[in-house]
């Protein structure tokens, strides 16, 4: 993607939350660029920026604040040129109205589109013309080793809160990906996608020990009535995450999507 951008980049990030995303790709860009951070929570966007910031001064950037046309900007100087994030506070349920596409080159998101329902996709691609980059969708491709009894009826009943609706339509959870590239290839995009699964180690006994719950919890909620073969199975998982015995795969996909094959050869054009 950033090969196939112009020479100066406008990136929106729908659902940008702390601006994990930007601090990814920023330096991958390489070049001067400018960022929307696109979310309904204001003050997740003003946390993301300060802890944008925070980010930049440790690597010897200058980062200054400003106000703009829709919200708090922040500028960064660094050895590429300046990348200039734009805060905007947007209900993304609306997407694509109140989303300036106009305005940029590229529209890019991270662990959203499971979120998201295939009417909002529908929507969204319906008129998009713009390169599209989605990262880190689940895709319930997950293993959890050593195998126990229970991890199909947990995986089960996770998935299915996974598909709650969280406020943008009846959640895709595992099947979005699948789904948007199969909306954007009809819609003549052309698309490519590569594995991004979270790798816990069992060195990683912390972070495998705080999944254990965060898996159980959501599994209870969609199947009370498992709650206590769920508990069980996270009393289990959590001995086993404190002898460092239990290691986890947590399947993700990134998805990369251009408009037509002529578009490509334009943007390469462009790019030199």
């Amino acid at each position: 993607m950033a090969r196939h951008l112009p020479e100066e980049p406008r990136l929106i990030d729908l659902g940008a939350g702390t601006g994990s995303l930007f601090r990814f790709a920023a330096p991958i860009i390489a070049r001067p660029q400018s960022w929307i951070f696109a979310d309904a929570d204001s003050s997740l966007l003003g946390h993301g920026l300060e802890r944008t910031a925070r980010w930049a001064r440790r690597r010897g950037f200058a980062a200054s604040r400003a106000d703009g046309s829709t919200g708090p900007v922040l500028t960064l100087k660094t050895p590429s040129g300046p990348w200039r994030i734009e805060a905007l506070v947007t209900d993304l349920a609306q997407a694509p109205r109140g989303l300036p596409l106009s305005m940029v080159d590229a529209v890019v998101c991270s662990a959203l589109l499971d979120l998201t329902s295939r009417a909002w996709m529908e929507r969204l691609f319906g008129g998009l013309a713009l390169p599209f980059y989605a990262s880190m969708t689940v895709d319930g491709q997950d293993a959890w080793l050593p195998r126990h009894p229970a991890d199909l009826a947990v995986g089960t009943a996770f998935r299915g809160d996974q598909r709650r609706d969280k406020g943008l339509g009846p959640a895709l959870g595992d099947l979005a990906n699948d789904t948007a590239m199969q909306l954007l290839g009809a819609g003549g995009f052309e698309t490519w996608v590569s594995r991004s699964d979270w790798q816990i180690s069992r060195r990683d006994a912390a972070l495998a020990g705080i999944l254990v719950e965060m898996t159980a919890q959501p599994a209870r909620r969609a199947m009370p009535a498992l709650a206590a073969k769920i508990t069980r199975w996270a009393a289990a998982r959590s001995r086993q995450a404190q002898a460092s015995r239990l290691s986890i795969r947590i399947g993700h996909r990134d998805l990369l999507a251009f408009p037509s094959k002529g578009s490509l050869e334009l943007l390469t054009r462009i790019a030199g």
